[in-house]
Formats: C-alpha cells, structure tokens, sequence
C-alpha cells in the first residue's frame, strides 16, 4: 500500500487562536474589542483558508530581476510573485500600517494593529518584511519633526488605498559593516538643497519599494557612526525609472525566498537629510524599536502557524494504531512546543504594548528605560524561540515535514531569519548590556515584576512565579559583578535569563486572569510547562576556556 495521509487544514486562524483571543480579552476594554473584532474574525478566515490554499500554490514563484530590455536599455525589473501581489493590496486595505497612525484605539491602537500582523505575516510569506520597514520609516519621520518629508511620505506610508500606499525600504547594511553601520563607506555629496548619494548596499530587503531610508556618510564628515547621516530616497523618477540607482542581482537565500533582496549601488541617487547631517545611527533608534517589535511578533506567529498545522495533522495521523494525538509522548512534545508560543506570545506583546504607551505620552523615564530594555529582549527570545519550535514541528510530520511540496519546510527556512534580521541575537544581547549603563533600567524592571508577581494568587502559579523572581534575581546578581570579558560572554546567557523568567511571569498573569475570568487552565499549563522548559541560564563565565574551544586550540 501506498503511504497516503490527509495534508493538514488550518481553521479560522483568529477563532482557533486561544492565546491570542484570551490576550485581547484581558487588555482591551470589552466595547473596543467587540468594534475589532469583525475584522479579526475576517482576516482569520483568509489566512487559514484562501491565503494558505495561494500560499501553497504559490510556492515555486519567487522574485525575478531582469536587468536590461529587449533593446538594450537598463530597466532593473523586479516582479514579485502573485501572493506578494496580493498581500500589497491586503496590508493597505486592512490598515496593517495604518491601523497604528489612526490611533482610533489611543495607546492600544498598537495592539489592535500586532493582532492583525500576528494573523497576516505567516499568510502572506513575510511580507511582514516590507511592512515592518515602513512602519520604522514612518515612526522615524514622525520622530524627526522634518515637516517637509512628513507631509511628502506619511502620508502614502499609513494609506489604506492601494493605490497610494507606499513601502519603504531600509538601506543599512554594507559588506564592510553589517551589524557595525559604523563602518559604512556610502558618500553623500552636496548638491544646492540635496545631495547626492554614492556606494554599494549589499543586502536590501524589500528592493520595489517607493521610498527607502539610508545611512551615508557627509564629506567631510568623522568616520564611525556619529559622522553618518540619515537620509530620505525616493526610488524612482518622475519617468518611472530608478534614479540612480543599479540592481546588481537579488540574493539567492535560504529563506524568505519571496522577499526581493538586492544588492545594488547609489550611483548619484537624490537624497534629503532626514534629522540633520550627522548622528545617523542615532536617529534610526525609533525605527528599530519599530522593526524589532514586528520581528517578534512574526516569530511568535510563525510559532503559532505551525503549531496549528502539526496538531490538525496529529488528529489525522494514524500510527500504532492510534492517532497521534493520542499518543503520549507526541501530546507531551507539542505541548512543551505551546508552552514555548505562549510565553513567547505574552513576551512579544509586552513590547507592543510599551511601543503603544511610548507613542501616546503614556511612559514615564522608568517606562522608557524598561521599553528600551525589553525590546531587544524581546526580539532576541523569540527569534531563537521560532527557529527551535518550527524545527520540531517539522519533526511532528516525519519524512514529510522534509518534502518541500507540503509547503512545511519554507516555515522553518523562514524563521531562520527572525534571530538574523535588526540584530543577531549576540549583537542584541550586547545591545541589553548597553541598555543597563543609565543604571535605572533594572529599577523599572524590578518594579514591573513586582507589579506582575503581586497579582498570582493561584498556588501552582505562585511557584511558577517563584521560580521566575529567583531567576531574575540571579541574573541581577550576576550582571552587578561581572566586568569585562566574562560580562562580554555571558550577555547572551543573560538576556536569555531575564527574557525567559519575565515571559514566565508575563505568562502566570495571563493565566490567573485566565483562571479568574474564563475558568480556564490552559494558561496555567503553558506556564507550569514553560517553567519546567527552563528560565535560569546564568553561568560561570569560563573566557579561556572558551577560547580554547572557540579556536581549537590550547590555551
């Protein structure tokens, strides 16, 4: 007999979502949540049926560039594929940007708009990517009270009409610096009220969008990232044609196949400065807290995509005489597998609600100083939460979580990218370190887990909460006696700490609120699993040791 199993089916991605509707029920006023929650249900709908019966059929078709026409004439062609045609239209008309300018919702317009990139973004083959982008060029214009770009661009960034809805790109990355900007080498040139723009990007995401911003270096300028500047670009001319600018090829990547990444060279390109003529880095600061906020919203979502499709196939797969949800050692991997997209579901929307309370004067200088903590931690989590998450999902399939036409291996390809994109997970724990240097971020954070802990009164969860507190105290313990290397080494171990104990009490709140309202103790679960899943990574940093492991070598 042939081996013939039925493919996995999604149900309405919002109705079938427990955490994200039990979140939602705790955090909106119910009157907000009822006005909401038509369009929830609608795009739920359309990612668990039409989108991901497309996505499948989309798979093969991904970004093309066709450099020159059949005459001879440079035209730097990039068509994307079908869905991603689609999703553009979807994303302006169902204000996946727009959602956050309106502010119809005040503080948590922010959530209201992450709900919807937390069902749109596994649907729709990360075009979370340009929009995450936009997004951060929007907040960085806000942010840089530059009246003439705001009233050009703000306006297309946040449109719900297809028509006039832009993306933006964010042009920062160099073969010489990556993760180091500091070391960009593209010029700007004055020319009368702009300037001029000259260098090679080497990785550009999104590479059809509108707009992009970008880092270039004034003449005359200091090397390093003070000397930078922020600059405004449009893409095209008033011909339609790119100006001044050369796509060189799209990047032949692991994952997020469908994203057209370019490299390409600014060859004269027009530019304005965005927030005067230096401090570039600086100035993309409100953007990144944007970019990483939806980096791990996607990761969570990602997490929640194939977990949906893993537990319809575990009530399909029959296995030793028995489906595999009723076998328990495979009940007791997805669970340990929710445990982990809960938690990390609760992590993820903690920074969305500090980015909506920062936008709306809702933070005080304790808040900020949390937001800036949390943010990178957040991101940091979740990317590495995703990667290890979809891998055994892939494993809950056996050979066919490895076949590519079930559409199942592109989920984990994808996620690769979450611990990659706006900070590796070692740049960003380093990022964290630099966030303690005020000396009153761990102050904010120590209140705010007071605050969490207080409200657990459920015994079991009291434990739970337990064990985070003695985790974030180690941490805190650590951190004020270290210096130097073995600082330098433990940062990950750190960050991961202090992210892991917080969702874990992010997590025993939502699960007595759960407890209290709704009667239910899935929550509880989730955070008895996670705790058992491991918060405390705090170690003696051994630096000569690690050396001599690092480099093979004796020490």
């Amino acid at each position: 007999m042939p081996f013939n199993q039925p493919a996995p089916e999604l149900g309405n991605q919002y109705s079938d979502d427990r955490v994200l509707r039990s979140y939602l029920a705790r955090v909106l006023p119910p009157g907000m949540l009822a006005a909401i929650e038509r369009e929830l249900v609608e795009l739920g709908e359309l990612a668990g049926g039409e989108l991901y019966h497309l996505q499948i059929a989309d798979r093969l078709n991904e970004p093309v560039h066709t450099p020159w026409d059949a005459w001879g004439n440079r035209i730097d062609q990039i068509e994307v594929s079908p869905l991603w045609k689609l999703a553009e239209r979807l994303a302006a008309e169902r204000g996946l940007i727009a959602t956050a300018y309106e502010r119809r919702n005040g503080r948590h317009s922010r959530i209201h708009q992450f709900a919807l990139v937390h069902l749109f973004t596994p649907a729709t083959d990360v075009y979370s990517c340009p929009l995450a982008m936009t997004d951060g060029a929007a907040r960085a214009l806000v942010a840089s009270a530059n009246k003439q770009l705001i009233e050009r661009a703000l306006p297309h960034l946040t449109s719900r009409d297809p028509a006039q809805f832009w993306t933006s790109g964010q042009w920062m990355t160099e073969s010489t610096g990556g993760s180091d900007v500091g070391l960009s080498e593209t010029t700007a040139k004055r020319e009368g009220s702009r300037w001029r723009l000259f260098g090679r990007k080497w990785f550009t995401s999104a590479a059809t969008s509108q707009m992009a911003l970008t880092l270039a270096r004034p003449e005359g300028n200091p090397g390093g990232g003070k000397g930078l500047a922020l600059f405004y670009v449009e893409t095209r001319n008033a011909g339609g044609q790119l100006d001044n600018i050369l796509v060189h090829r799209l990047k032949d990547k692991f994952g997020t196949r469908k994203v057209p990444t370019a490299e390409l060279t600014l060859d004269g390109t027009p530019a304005l400065t965005v927030a005067g003529e230096a401090d570039g880095v600086r100035n993309i600061a409100p953007m990144l807290n944007v970019t990483r906020t939806w980096n791990s919203v996607s990761a969570v979502s990602y997490m929640r995509r194939g977990l949906a499709l893993a537990r319809d196939y575990a009530k399909k797969r029959v296995a030793f005489g028995a489906p595999l949800a009723e076998k328990a050692l495979h009940v007791d991997t997805l669970a340990g597998l929710q445990a982990e997209y809960e938690a990390g579901f609760h992590l993820a929307f903690s920074a969305v609600e500090l980015l909506g309370r920062d936008e709306t004067d809702g933070l005080d200088a304790a808040g900020k100083d949390l937001m800036r903590l949390l943010t990178p931690i957040a991101k940091l989590v979740t990317g590495k939460q995703s990667v290890a998450v979809l891998s055994e999902v892939l494993e809950s399939f056996g050979g066919a979580g490895y076949v590519e036409d079930t559409g199942l291996p592109a989920l984990l390809r994808d996620a690769q990218v979450f611990p990659i994109w706006e900070g590796t997970t070692n740049v960003l724990s380093l990022d964290v370190l630099r966030a303690l240097q005020s000396g009153s971020a761990l102050t904010a954070l120590q209140i705010e887990i007071e605050t969490l802990a207080s409200g657990v009164r459920d015994v079991r969860l009291l434990e739970c909460a337990k064990s985070a507190q003695a985790a974030l105290l180690r941490a805190q313990h650590w951190v004020a006696k270290e210096s130097g290397d073995p600082m330098e080494a433990g940062a990950r171990r750190f960050a991961m700490t202090v992210g892991r104990a917080f969702a874990l009490l992010l997590l025993c709140r939502q699960a007595q609120w759960s407890l209290d309202h709704e009667k239910d103790q899935r929550a509880l679960y989730a955070a008895e699993r996670f705790a058992r899943n491991g918060v405390d990574m705090i170690a003696t940093e051994d630096v000569a040791g690690s050396k001599a492991l690092a480099n093979d070598s004796k020490p």
